[in-house]
């Protein structure tokens, strides 16, 4: 039984592209989330006079 070297070669680089990018769209979610957060901790400072 033969087997292709070039398909080999080129599965772990979409693997790794692959789990790269999630982890690049985790990081991007979670810092859009904090930064929600921020907001709506903002305006309620805001609402109930604890900010200027």
């Amino acid at each position: 039984m033969a087997t292709d070297t070039t398909e080999g070669a080129a599965r772990p680089s979409r693997t790794w592209r692959r789990r790269l990018g999630w982890l690049a769209g985790i990081w991007l979610a979670s810092v859009c989330v904090m930064f929600v957060v921020a907001v709506v901790f903002r305006f309620l400072m805001a609402a109930v006079g604890l900010s200027r």
